[in-house]
């Protein structure tokens, strides 16, 4: 099905040559809306499915930034949504055959440390996965990776850097820290969130993780990127919810679209 999808899609992008891919997280999606010169329904892509979830549009998005080519998910697809965790990492594959070769990975996540606030962004240096999934059980497709990948370095450690110096340079406060990724879709009880911190976990999500691992491991360097959206259970006194994400990464969108688009600029 990889190579139907990819000529597919080739067929439909004409000659735009993708080097970077960004998968855009819940409420982030607008920077699709401002760069756009193609787009492509999920619906219409074999492999693919629609998201379900407020803030996830279901398109892939074309579009030249600052002088590259760049392909968007216009929202992604959960494992807490019922596909499995191939399905998951599907589209991940798609953009290496493409000729993707850096990934930017986004998220809504909630701030584990107390330090953070809603509306910070964070830059991912390390994960933590805690779906008890890895997508690159079963049989190995040695054309893109290796049966045993090293994840000492998921996230491309001078990109990290990289995007901390433009967050400075653009005047953005930037955190930085771990992510825990969960399986969802209920939130973290406190003493999951405790556990957490325990483990030397940042903030808390239900995603990002199997895609960073399969970026990886197909040889893409990777940027992660979190928008705090909340903070956990535990750390806040007030209850959790899908629309103050949203309200959250609203609050972000501009200093987050100003950040992505300055990265671009320095890949």
């Amino acid at each position: 099905m990889i190579e139907e999808t990819v000529d597919l899609i080739k067929k439909k992008i004409q000659g735009f040559n993708p080097e970077v891919g960004i998968i855009l997280g819940s409420g982030l999606g607008e920077l699709a809306e401002e760069y756009c010169d193609i787009s492509i329904d999920y619906k219409d892509i074999p492999g693919f499915e629609a998201s379900t979830v407020k803030g996830h549009k279901g398109r892939l998005v074309f579009a030249e930034i600052n002088g590259k080519n760049v392909v968007m998910m216009q929202g992604r697809f959960h494992f807490y949504e019922g596909h499995s965790i191939k399905k998951v990492v599907y589209p991940v594959k798609i953009m290496k055959k493409l000729g993707v070769k850096t990934i930017i990975i986004t998220n809504a996540a909630g701030g584990v440390n107390s330090s953070f606030n809603p509306s910070d962004l964070m830059v991912i240096t390390d994960h933590i996965n805690f779906m008890g999934q890895n997508p690159l059980i079963g049989e190995n497709e040695d054309s893109m990776g290796v049966r045993f990948p090293d994840m000492s370095e998921v996230y491309t450690p001078e990109y990290v850097e990289l995007v901390k110096n433009v967050g400075n340079d653009a005047g953005i406060d930037l955190q930085e820290g771990v992510y825990m990724a969960l399986t969802g879709p209920s939130y973290e009880t406190p003493a999951e969130v405790r556990m957490a911190r325990t483990l030397g976990a940042d903030a808390v999500g239900m995603s990002t993780v199997p895609e960073a691992m399969v970026a990886a491991w197909a040889g893409m360097k990777v940027i992660g990127i979190s928008c705090i959206c909340n903070s956990a259970a535990g750390v806040s006194t007030v209850g959790l919810s899908h629309e103050d994400v949203i309200a959250a990464a609203e609050k972000a969108k501009n200093k987050f679209k100003t950040l992505v688009v300055e990265v671009i600029k320095k890949l």
